[in-house]
């Protein structure tokens, strides 16, 4: 019980060396181990009484209950915290036989009787400590509240290929000189984080195998991992596997490090299968070890348990809704977005998507489109591509993309898209996360899939020559599924596997965002809300029937079809919106005789560089456009008024939205010069059906409140419209932050509504400076800097602690200048201009901008380069 918990006095001096760890928690309980033998236990246990809950952590090889350190010191009120080191690992005693899984069991259940923990309980579990804790809780359904899981599993492959220090450890001398004689094994499993976890905190993970006897069970630990079919513990964790249908009725959450060469991808798979109800957060730069690569886990995790644990229970009969991912799936009654938009609607003979090569231009006409998507559509079925399957689509804008759009969408398929810009590595991390099961790609693409062992079939949308198809893993070409489909099954059900009444609450798409502000996030939209998103654009173009489209922002290229209109491509690279040029705009624009442009600022900034070199042919061709829109990052005055020169009956708007809900607002030149200068970017007034509200910022920088409607007011911009995306995918506390206030999204940028009802963007909330004085968002006092003194670009960034942290501005100079400190003159005017007081001026000769818009400001890489600089360093590049 409870009151024979005794301290241990050589392990508390130790463990008071320890970060993080509150020494009045460690202790020691004797108890009957499964074959009746006294043992003694070390705990970490908070002794608070269990009036919600007891949360029980068990940890895996070779690590102890350390690594839960930051669950026991961040429990909320009513939670008994108990974090217990195995038998034979951390502090607790080493017994002279080894321990299998089942004897691993048993010990649990001794422990837990030992310490009165009766329920209800929540087990958290990492690594090998995932089936221990498993095969316990399969025992005490009863007791069973939560299930919190941590890069574990519960099925082990016969084929599995396990890390090369496992392999090694399988031969039994090997083993004992890895796991046991040395450190090796023990270093290799803080050796697989990066950024690598702190000193201090390493060798707090090593303390209690300070010996090779108190490594042996580390390398007892290894060999009873069942890697064959006759292993003793393979039964048991067989038998475990089959029973986790029984937890169905259980909150559970997988808290994932999808760089853990260990726990890889397909164990998360396995057990997202096996617990189809369960929520899931992937921290993207998380290793094995996920609690200390990513600290905040166990914040997450409380927070889970506060959103998911307040009501008893549920029993094992009684099951959460599995999501729409799972393929069983029978949609309800409802028009899907294929059938709605203008792909199914748009004139036979009118031209759908046009693509500049560099030779002839290639025109498919809407009845030529239906034709080749219907036939996509039943090649992907005949491939055995099903409802609610996942396709990566890896092309690049035009025909083979807009046919392969449509033709997943016709066979009930959900597309995930990854902007190009991203670059290969943050690409490839990007589609792991979404776990597609096929990939349609372009020869270069797939190649890369194959060099970053992406999952899914691998379809090449291109010519790729036999002998390499085999070597890439390609199992089918596009052109042969177009060619084995039937044209004549677009939208007939009858040939395709989408039920006619498919609901629009399907999902449609996972979009991911562009990184410019962390890690790229899947943004996930169904049917009904790409729909509403549609008849946005419909209605804030005035699309008529006569209208085409220049789609210079790949994203975009899609909409054309999507209205029943044409659509072109420029010849540029969409991962770099600086190559499009005036000619090469015109030219797209004469392909199709356009109405209409989407170009990001930094497209049309250069396009406005590059009019010079106009002819008369390609003026004209601009002449015929009626409207540019332009989003994505803040477009000024000055380049509007300069666009205008070369579009001149065109009308000029600035639409804001991001990937998450786009368009929310909107704004044209007449109305930026009608609202004149402020405190941020003017974006314009909220669309029909969008509300716009701010949540105010606290002394830290903080928007803790909910939407107010107030005018004049800083804080979060929060938006609720039918077209905002419908979660982030397998983030589970980034969508929980985001929605916290039902209905609404926190869009993570900051800005305020004037009395005129405009919306003002000050900048992204993570950017806002938390000075002594209050907090100051920093769009306003960059833009004063850039319209009144000699620089080009600005940006200022807060440094020191939060609360009071120090204004620096970091410019690029009019003329060229030596990285590092302003020049007296140049610090002066920049302090002018600023308007608020700035401690520092420093000098770069460019800003880090992103890839996809190329203007939002990387500043927190801006703010660790200058707190460099301040303390002394070379300056050198941000």
């Amino acid at each position: 019980m409870i009151n024979r918990l005794l301290v241990a006095p050589g392990i508390v001096a130790e463990v008071m060396r320890m970060p993080g760890v509150n020494p009045v928690w460690s202790r020691l309980v004797p108890a009957i181990d499964s074959a009746g033998e006294p043992r003694t236990w070390h705990v970490l246990d908070n002794g608070v009484a269990p009036d919600v809950g007891t949360l029980l952590c068990v940890h895996g090889n070779p690590t102890w209950s350390y690594l839960w350190r930051r669950f026991l010191s961040g429990a909320d009120p009513g939670w008994r915290v108990v974090a217990v080191d195995q038998l034979g690992m951390g502090y607790s005693e080493r017994p002279n036989l080894p321990r299998t899984l089942a004897s691993r069991i048993d010990d649990l259940d001794a422990i837990t009787s030992e310490l009165g923990i009766a329920g209800p309980v929540v087990l958290a579990a990492h690594d090998w400590g995932g089936p221990i804790s498993l095969g316990w809780a399969e025992r005490h359904l009863d007791q069973m509240a939560g299930l919190i899981l941590t890069n574990t599993g519960v099925a082990v492959p016969l084929d599995a290929d396990p890390p090369i220090l496992i392999r090694l450890a399988r031969s039994r001398v090997l083993r004992e000189l890895v796991c046991a004689r040395t450190k090796t094994f023990i270093r290799a499993a803080a050796a697989l984080s990066w950024p690598q976890i702190p000193g201090e905190v390493r060798r707090a993970l090593r303390a209690p195998y300070s010996s090779s006897q108190r490594r042996r069970a580390v390398a007892e630990f290894v060999a009873d991992i069942p890697l064959e079919a006759g292993h003793p513990s393979r039964v048991v964790l067989d038998d475990i596997a089959s029973r986790l249908g029984e937890l169905g009725g259980v909150p559970t959450l997988l808290l994932w490090g999808p760089r853990d060469p260990v726990f890889t991808q397909r164990y998360l798979r396995d057990l997202q299968r096996r617990l189809p109800h369960a929520d899931v957060h992937r921290y993207a730069r998380a290793s094995h070890l996920v609690m200390e690569d990513a600290p905040h886990a166990a914040e997450d995790a409380w927070m889970w348990m506060r959103s998911n644990l307040t009501t008893p229970a549920r029993g094992p009969g009684s099951e959460r809704p599995a999501p729409e991912r799972a393929l069983d799936r029978q949609p309800a009654p409802g028009p899907t977005l294929l059938r709605s938009v203008g792909v199914a609607a748009g004139s036979d003979d009118c031209p759908a998507i046009a693509e500049l090569g560099r030779g002839e231009t290639q025109v498919i006409s809407f009845a030529g489109l239906r034709d080749r998507v219907g036939a996509l559509a039943d090649g992907l079925r005949r491939v055995g591509v099903r409802p609610g399957h996942r396709i990566a689509l890896l092309v690049p804008p035009g025909l083979d993309l807009t046919t392969t759009v449509y033709a997943c969408w016709q066979s009930g398929a959900v597309i995930v898209v990854a902007d190009a810009g991203l670059g290969w590595r943050r690409m490839a991390d990007s589609l792991r996360s979404a776990d597609p099961d096929y990939l349609i790609g372009i020869p270069a693409a797939v190649a890369a899939a194959a060099a970053f062992q992406l999952p899914g079939v691998r379809v090449v949308a291109g010519e790729v020559p036999r002998h390499l198809r085999q070597r890439l893993g390609i199992q089918h070409s596009m052109e042969e599924l177009v060619t084995a489909g039937n044209g004549s099954a677009f939208l007939d059900a009858s040939r395709g596997n989408l039920d006619p009444g498919s609901a629009q609450s399907s999902e449609a798409a996972v979009l991911f965002t562009s990184g410019a502000t962390g890690p790229p996030k899947g943004v996930v939209y169904r049917h009904q809300q790409l729909l509403a998103q549609l008849e946005q654009v419909r209605a804030l173009c005035d699309v008529n029937p006569d209208d085409r489209l220049v789609a210079a922002f790949a994203p975009f290229a899609l909409y054309g079809p999507a209205l029943g209109i044409g659509a072109v491509v420029p010849r540029m690279d969409v991962t770099k919106p600086g190559t499009l040029t005036a000619a090469r705009l015109a030219d797209a624009a004469a392909a199709i005789n356009a109405t209409l442009v989407f170009a990001s600022p930094a497209a049309l900034r250069n396009v406005v560089a590059t009019s010079a070199e106009l002819t008369a042919e390609q003026l004209s061709a601009l002449a015929r456009i009626r409207l540019v829109l332009s989003a994505g990052a803040p477009v000024s005055v000055t380049l509007l008024r300069s666009l205008r020169e070369i579009l001149p009956r065109a009308e000029l708007h600035t639409p804001y939205g991001m990937t998450e809900a786009l368009p929310l607002t909107d704004i044209s030149l007449s109305e930026l010069e009608e609202a004149g200068s402020g405190n941020g970017v003017c974006v314009g007034r909220p669309l029909p059906g969008v509300q716009i509200q701010i949540s105010p910022l606290d002394p830290l920088g903080v928007a803790a409140g909910p939407p107010d409607p107030s005018l004049e007011v800083s804080g979060e911009i929060c938006v609720s419209a039918a077209h905002v995306k419908d979660r982030y995918d397998r983030l589970w506390a980034t969508e929980k932050a985001s929605s916290r206030d039902p209905g609404w999204h926190r869009s993570g940028d900051v800005g305020h509504l004037d009395r005129a009802g405009r919306l003002w963007v000050e900048g992204r909330l993570m950017h806002v400076i938390t000075t002594a004085d209050g907090p100051l968002t920093p769009v306003g006092v960059e833009q004063r800097i850039e319209a009144k003194s000699p620089v080009t670009g600005a940006a200022v960034v807060g440094v020191g602690p939060r609360g009071t942290q120090q204004v620096v501005a970091i410019v690029v100079p009019q003329t060229r200048a030596a990285v590092g400190l302003a020049s007296h003159q140049l610090a002066s005017a920049v302090r002018a201009a600023a308007e608020v007081r700035v401690a520092a001026v420093l000098v770069v000769g460019a800003l880090p901008v992103d890839i996809r818009h190329a203007a939002k400001i990387d500043r927190q890489r801006l703010a660790r380069w200058a707190e460099r600089v301040l303390a002394g360093a070379r300056a050198g590049r941000p």
